[in-house]
């Protein structure tokens, strides 16, 4: 704590001058400086938080004016010498009381550049005091992150900088670590006093100071000296570096818990892109990486629709790194192994040991693992619909890897479509459009689209007719007219006159089963640029 302005008028030099405490208001407040002026105007050449040493004169001739601009300056009071022959104006007192000023009368000599020497050495003593504090909690703590030192040592350093007791608790108020005091006092009856705590209800009886661990979504533990501190800023700013130590300790944990996974998609990649050709070698490092032996492996893709685009990299990676644990605990919780690969857009990418669980077949122990994929994701991210992609299967790893690319087009094209029971999806299942999104890339595709639909996208252009809709309607219920008006809400002729429309503009004939053939893969090339 700095120095106050109780404690400067207790100083032995301000004590031999018969101090007279006019005003007792900010008497505990913190002396910023101490300034020495008798000008009337003092409150010019001051800056906020200075007590002011002067002989008077300006005070005694204009007291409310003089107190009136130490206070717009932003000063905490004012100490004046007067001889002992002149009253002293009781209005001093009552004006200062009513600024919240502290004012005290002098009425013996003294010297004020004692005065400044004392209070300057004790505030510089301070700073350097804070100074050094802060240096040393930052060596502290940057040497325990250093050498990944545990919650309880962070804890521990964190008590004895402050000498001081502190806990730290997780989200349910459980203290999972503590020091500075016996755990047995410290600790007693410790998730109900938290708890009242956290939700307002102690009262001054529990006068805690708390530090979140982690920021926003990712909190995850709470710091807390549950006791008064005489000085807030240095428990503010160990409390801060405590957490960010255990931030990064969390880290660095969750960095080895993930260690495994990284080597996993690296192992997939390093197939993918044909750096590793060796199928024994890619096999003994899945061993390895917890993929159990099986006769046959499956290549999945498990995509999640619409997954929000974020520009923020910390929170992308926060929610694909959830999106992993959910798929990794499912394919454990219905007893298969696996190795993964994250992708940013909502995929992961999985090498399954074929299920072979007595009684099920393949694809129902696949479509029982989707099902637990899908619902699990659902319960814990809010995120409906997600799909499977099934690329095929192999008796080797390496050849099972190089069928991810094509689970991963199944899974992308199974998620464009209207989301049903169906959750497992094989290159049959999604016809046309399986075909369209392994030719995406061909230039040739989307100059046939081009020239299919280009006279009657300029005709929408134009006139707004909307006539492409029409006509992707028209595809989607082969030709039913009835149903096609009823979902556009539009009278049957009005649809007649369109299609008409359409088939005019394009010069074609809408009976014609090729032509709408051609007509509907360029609406779906359309549909993926």
């Amino acid at each position: 704590m700095g120095l106050t302005v109780g404690d400067v008028v207790a100083l032995p030099v301000i004590q031999a001058g018969a101090p007279d405490v006019l005003s007792g208001v900010g008497m505990a407040r913190t002396v910023r400086w101490v300034h020495v002026s008798d000008v009337s105007d003092v409150g010019r050449l001051l800056e906020g938080g200075e007590l002011v040493l002067t002989t008077g004169d300006a005070l005694r001739r204009a007291p409310r004016t003089y107190l009136q601009g130490l206070a717009s300056a932003g000063a905490i009071g004012v100490i004046a010498e007067f001889d002992g022959e002149s009253p002293v104006s009781s209005e001093i007192g009552a004006c200062a009381s009513q600024l919240g000023l502290a004012a005290v009368a002098l009425h013996r000599e003294i010297k004020f550049v004692e005065v400044t020497e004392q209070v300057h050495r004790s505030i510089v003593a301070e700073q350097y005091a804070e100074v050094e504090f802060a240096h040393r909690t930052h060596e502290t703590f940057t040497q325990l992150t250093m050498r990944r030192a545990s919650a309880a040592e962070i804890t521990d350093s964190a008590a004895a900088l402050l000498d001081s007791p502190v806990v730290l608790e997780n989200l349910s108020h459980h203290a999972v670590a503590s020091a500075g005091a016996p755990a047995a006092s410290l600790l007693r009856d410790w998730e109900r006093r938290s708890r009242l705590h956290a939700s307002g209800s102690d009262g001054p009886s529990e006068p805690w100071t708390t530090v979140d661990v982690g920021r926003g979504a990712d909190q995850w533990a709470r710091l807390i000296v549950p006791e008064p501190h005489a000085d807030r800023r240095r428990i503010d700013m160990v409390l801060e570096r405590a957490a960010q130590a255990l931030v990064m300790h969390r880290m660095a944990e969750q960095g080895r818990a993930d260690l495994e996974r990284q080597a996993q998609a690296g192992l997939i990649d390093d197939v993918l892109q044909e750096r590793i050709r060796d199928d024994t070698e890619v096999q003994a490092r899945a061993f390895a990486l917890g993929l159990r032996e099986s006769v046959e492996y499956v290549a999945l893709s498990v995509r999640v629709p619409r997954w929000p685009v974020d520009d923020d990299p910390v929170d992308t990676r926060r929610r694909t790194g959830q999106l992993l644990d959910v798929v990794v605990r499912a394919v454990g919780a219905e007893g298969h192994s696996a190795v993964f690969a994250v992708r940013d857009d909502g995929e992961l990418l999985v090498v399954l040991s074929a299920p072979t669980v007595r009684g099920r077949s393949r694809n129902q122990s696949l479509t029982r693992l989707a099902s637990t994929i899908r619902r699990d994701i659902e319960r814990t991210m809010g995120h409906g619909g997600a799909v499977v992609g099934v690329g095929g299967s192999s008796r080797q790893v390496a050849s099972t890897i190089h069928l991810l690319p094509q689970a991963s087009q199944t899974a992308e094209v199974a998620s464009g479509m209207p989301v049903s029971e169906r959750i497992v999806f094989d290159v049959n299942d999604i016809g046309i459009r399986g075909l369209i999104s392994l030719l995406h890339d061909d230039p040739r595709l989307h100059r046939f689209a081009e020239s299919q639909l280009r006279e009657l996208v300029l005709d929408d252009i134009t006139t707004g007719n909307g006539l492409v809709d029409v006509l992707r309607g028209y595809v989607r219920f082969v030709g039913n007219k009835s149903a096609l008006a009823a979902h556009l809400h539009m009278s049957r002729p009005s649809l007649y006159a369109k299609l008409s429309r359409i088939e005019e503009i394009l010069g074609v004939d809408l009976s014609d089963g090729e032509t709408v053939t051609s007509l509907h893969v360029a609406l779906l090339t359309t549909e993926r640029r």
